[in-house]
């Protein structure tokens, strides 16, 4: 017998619906030992971690510190931004920085180049950086000032969120270093002043596409770590390692996170970086909000000796975050393949 679902979901181009992910695929981890100083709540969080990073690649985290006052002032705020006059938002457009920040118009950004452009519009933030700082005057890669919208206490909001989920990546970071039998502060001087974006994302309520465009492409994500919240409206998708498309759903209080292509590259494939996507199915609204941690842009990514060996070779060159990064985004804008970004 046909599933009415999937049927309906093939007629209006979309991809069939998935099931739930179970929770040995996506687990909900308590990490608040990471920040409490409970070495043997440490050691069990970053095992816990580790299962995750080699299994889906995704994880729910609670105990994460980051107040539900504070997630829920962050989503108002997006809220407020994308309510703004099509004019205002793209007075802030991304295509005026070759630095990734600012405004990305509904379609503006293709994740999957197989498909019609990504149903959706997102604002990025990055490290905040003055005009006199000396890499933002030499215009190093990644390292332009943020623009924002005339909006009170927007930015204070923002920059709140940003340093509270910021630390966070910094003891996930730890985690992750003593699960890959490093000294727990491995990563600190490569990500001291990281290519991080916080990103504001709003997926509208739009009927499903003839054309086949979802809201968010199959993609895998790219730098280490992403850190992820959701307003409740479902939309996530994960492609498990055996090719089977499951469902993320929200989770109360908690962040959705996974492991990107350069902590894969540099765990030698131990971690996975996942495919994943956002099909917006509901007819609602749905707003998430990232933050992507990735490294600085001068940090050498490079096999891990303790992934690598005489019968495990490593498989990817070295390469840095700011060059990684700029390879991913120029496949994803065509305004910074065409190079039309303008002066940060």
């Amino acid at each position: 017998m046909t599933d009415p679902a999937a049927a309906a979901s093939a007629d209006a181009g979309l991809p069939a619906p998935p099931r739930a992910a179970g929770p040995e695929e996506i687990p909900v981890i308590d990490v608040a030992p990471l920040a409490s100083g409970d070495s043997e709540g440490t050691a069990a969080v970053a095992a816990a971690i580790g299962r995750a990073c080699r299994g889906t690649g995704f994880f729910y985290i609670r105990g994460h510190g980051v107040p539900d006052t504070m997630m829920a002032e962050a989503f108002a705020a997006s809220r407020a931004l994308f309510a703004l006059p099509d004019t205002e938002k793209d007075a802030l457009s991304i295509t005026r920085s070759p630095h990734n920040r600012g405004y990305v118009a509904l379609a503006g950004e293709s994740l999957d180049p197989a498909i019609p452009a990504d149903r959706k519009e997102a604002f990025n933030i990055g490290l905040d950086l003055a005009l006199d700082d000396p890499e933002v005057v030499a215009g190093a890669p990644f390292r332009g000032v943020n623009v924002w919208p005339d909006l009170p206490g927007w930015r204070a909001t923002m920059l709140d969120y940003f340093e509270r989920v910021r630390a966070l990546g910094h003891r996930l970071h730890r985690a992750i270093a003593l699960d890959l039998g490093l000294e727990a502060g491995f990563f600190e001087p490569r990500i001291g002043r990281p290519m991080a974006t916080l990103r504001l994302l709003h997926y509208p309520a739009e009927p499903p596409a003839a054309d086949g465009a979802i809201g968010a492409g199959v993609h895998t994500d790219y730098g280490n770590v992403t850190i992820l919240a959701t307003d409740g409206a479902p939309g996530l998708e994960v492609r498990t390692r055996s090719g089977e498309w499951v469902a993320a759903p929200h989770v109360p209080g908690c962040f959705v996170c996974n492991i990107g292509d350069l902590l894969m590259r540099w765990s030698n494939d131990e971690y996975v970086s996942t495919p994943h996507r956002v099909v917006n199915r509901t007819g609602v609204e749905r707003y998430s909000i990232a933050f992507f941690f990735d490294p600085d842009p001068d940090a050498r990514i490079e096999c891990l000796e303790t992934c690598r060996g005489p019968d495990r070779p490593a498989r990817y060159p070295p390469t840095t975050g700011a060059d990684y990064l700029a390879e991913r985004l120029d496949a994803t804008y065509a305004f910074r393949r065409n190079g039309d970004a303008g002066p940060s």
